[in-house]
């Protein structure tokens, strides 16, 4: 983008779309870069997009910084092929979103890669704020032994009708429902070719799982194949899995502070984050 994308400022583009903006990326996250952690994926994306040339925006104050969100931090070590990120941009550089796409993965490393980007209303929520479900596929890496009927007893322990769990956090520990926060069980699907890098093909595919994410309930994965160890009575190894995240949802019939449990006479609609607040004109 360097050289070849001018900075504009203010007006509108071709097309009616005007410049100083919000915007939504989603990036895969594979990889040696699933070691990566939450800041240093942060730092990343603001040293990708300076090395590529966005128009970043930034705060005001003593201590401006570039204005970037992310939809959620993903566990280290886990691999994902649906992460989002917020950013705001003084302008599109003089070039298209296509572009954009183009020139920071000609920068980046492969293994971070972006796959889509929409612009946003100006009335647009962060996705963090919008977060409300997550898919997450569960596999079994190669030479542990979970079970020898692992995929079936998984399905059979998600059949239950309650499961209740004891979930801890930092300052406290509650015993909650988890039946209603997991919201689809796939069972297991082929696995998407980016989950894959850097195993070398080594993964049994467990299930996948729709859960509740965001700032009202937040389901970790890590939570569930606990509780399914705990079930079967084998000891929890977190290094025996991995988990892929696949895709990340909003809830459009969800009010600010609500979330639509399973059992819930208020339904809920779950729509990818690329797909909501998104300008008319663009899509990803």
């Amino acid at each position: 983008m360097q050289g070849g994308l001018r900075r504009m400022r203010g007006g509108k583009r071709d097309g009616g779309i005007r410049d100083g903006m919000k915007a939504r990326i989603q990036f895969t996250k594979t990889g040696s870069m699933r070691f990566l952690g939450h800041l240093d994926v942060m730092r990343y994306f603001q040293k990708l997009c300076k090395r590529s040339g966005v128009d970043l925006a930034y705060s005001q104050g003593f201590n401006p910084h570039p204005i970037l969100s992310f939809a959620s931090p993903l566990s280290v070590g886990a691999t994902s092929v649906g992460e989002y990120l917020d950013m705001e941009m003084n302008s599109l550089g003089g070039g298209t979103v296509r572009e954009i796409i183009e020139h920071m993965n000609a920068e980046s490393n492969g293994e971070i890669e972006v796959v889509g980007m929409v612009l946003l209303t100006d009335e647009a929520k962060t996705s963090m704020s919008r977060l409300a479900a997550a898919d997450y596929l569960l596999s079994i890496k190669e030479g542990y032994a979970v079970h020898d009927d692992a995929r079936e007893r998984f399905r059979a322990f998600l059949s239950r009708d309650s499961i209740p769990v004891v979930k801890r956090t930092k300052k406290s520990e509650k015993e909650i429902e988890l039946k209603e926060y997991v919201y689809e069980d796939g069972g297991g699907v082929d696995a998407p070719e980016a989950s894959r890098v850097g195993h070398g093909g080594g993964l049994q595919d467990l299930a996948t799982v729709k859960l509740a994410a965001g700032s009202v309930v937040n389901i970790k994965p890590e939570l569930l194949l606990g509780a399914f160890c705990e079930d079967v009575g084998v000891e929890y190894e977190p290094s025996a899995y991995q988990i892929c995240r696949l895709e990340m949802y909003a809830d459009v019939n969800a009010k600010k502070g609500e979330l639509h449990a399973n059992g819930e006479k208020e339904k809920r609609r779950l729509v990818p984050l690329s797909a909501v607040d998104v300008m008319e004109s663009n899509a990803m």
